[in-house]
């Protein structure tokens, strides 16, 4: 098995969602938290069913290029082992969630039968 492709300041704007299950949902939606407080992140909902393309539970954190070299390595730090997608926001929803998708721990199947 491949290693997941980490990810890399190359977009203008990111979202992170961070994977999650019955278990971890409150250090999940903590860690969403002090994200959004401590980088002056918009933090969306914390979704207790699968959203979208993602086919487990999530929140997603929207950054941009100026946040990443701070926010990125502080996330990784503090996740703990949960999965997050990092993928670029270029207005190619198909190509975010494959060709600009990378991840911080394991990769997580995701439902791209919605961008078709």
């Amino acid at each position: 098995m491949t290693e997941p492709r980490r990810p890399v300041n190359q977009h203008k704007a990111y979202h992170a969602h961070v994977y999650f299950d019955a278990d971890t949902v409150a250090f999940a939606s903590n860690l969403c938290k002090q994200a959004g407080e401590k980088f002056g992140l918009k933090v969306g909902r914390v979704h207790e069913k699968p959203i979208g393309p993602h086919t487990r539970w999530s929140c997603q954190i929207t950054f941009g290029t100026k946040h990443f070299d701070d926010f990125i390595p502080w996330l990784d730090q503090h996740r703990e082992g949960l999965s997050v997608l990092v993928h670029a926001l270029s207005g190619d929803d198909l190509k975010d969630h494959t060709d600009y998708a990378y991840w911080l721990g394991d990769e997580a199947e995701l439902d791209l039968s919605i961008f078709q």
